[in-house]
């Protein structure tokens, strides 16, 4: 498929996402959010709402966030890890939110609301071409989202470009420790699950140190990714027959090639030099 394609698939499959059964299973969504790192105190202190259950890590707890940052979260959903970032950065600060799909800005603003939170806004715009100022950002923080992104060089492009000098990345991803088997690479439904786009931890690494960041770090976390399958068949949400069966293949898939051999939820790290100071690659 081509890059606008496979942009409006997942963006027709993520909206779908944002207003139907994620309302349901809300014990399988905090169960989900707890196996990639958020603490029942976090998801306690924010609308049950902005939980989307489809986390791979939690970027908040690594960004070192403070008090009167700026900080954007690509690819927000339903606000989760704005209204931490928030919190963290205080009424001297602001988060905002970037996401590409309408409902799921309706969803997070309604959160938002109801959370009382007056330092958040969030804009509708695509990874590759951010809304935002040159060296206007402290932190970009990114959960599970930009595996999702078909050109990740411009992607990292546009993060740097955002980034003020000594700014950094802090963002939870997929990320692949050897090429996935061909069955995986073409099932829609492996990428939208946030496998099939992911790209190799070298490829990664390289993109970032090609987009211009310094002390690159990509851990894997080693989780286990097969806590997915808890979420059932919320990824389908109501769609046709058809895609429900596909969604079932997608769960065949990774039950028969174990996705853990394959895929990894990293911890993506990296900085922004500063000019005239060298960098760490």
């Amino acid at each position: 498929m081509q890059n606008t394609e496979i942009r409006d698939l997942v963006k027709d499959r993520y909206g779908a996402l944002a207003g139907c059964c994620n309302e349901s299973q809300p014990e399988t969504r905090r169960e989900v959010a707890g196996a990639f790192g958020y603490s029942p105190e976090e998801l306690a202190s924010i609308p049950d709402a902005a939980n989307l259950g489809v986390s791979c890590g939690n970027p908040t707890a690594m960004a070192s966030l403070k008090a009167g940052e700026v900080v954007v979260d690509l690819g927000c959903g339903g606000g989760l890890d704005v209204f931490l970032a928030a919190r963290k950065v205080g009424p001297t600060g602001k988060a905002i939110g970037i996401d590409m799909t309408d409902e799921m800005l309706t969803r997070a603003r309604k959160n938002a609301e109801q959370a009382g939170l007056s330092n958040v806004e969030f804009h509708l715009a695509q990874i590759e071409d951010l809304p935002l100022a040159d060296a206007s950002v402290d932190c970009v923080i990114s959960n599970c989202v930009l595996n999702l992104v078909p050109d990740k060089a411009k992607a990292f492009a546009e993060i740097a470009r955002v980034l003020k000098p000594g700014g950094r990345l802090a963002v939870s991803d997929m990320a692949l420790k050897r090429a996935l088997p061909d069955e995986l690479v073409n099932d829609f439904y492996a990428y939208i699950g946030c496998v099939a786009g992911a790209i190799l931890i070298d490829d990664y690494r390289a993109g970032l140190q090609a987009a211009g960041f310094g002390s690159v770090e990509i851990i894997d976390s080693g989780l286990d990714l097969n806590v997915y399958a808890k979420l059932g068949d919320q990824m389908c949400c109501g769609q046709a027959a058809e895609d429900q069966g596909l969604f079932a293949r997608f769960k065949e898939l990774i039950a028969r090639f174990d996705v853990n051999q394959y895929a990894a939820s990293v911890r993506v790290s990296a900085v922004k030099p500063v000019p005239g100071q060298g960098q760490t690659r």
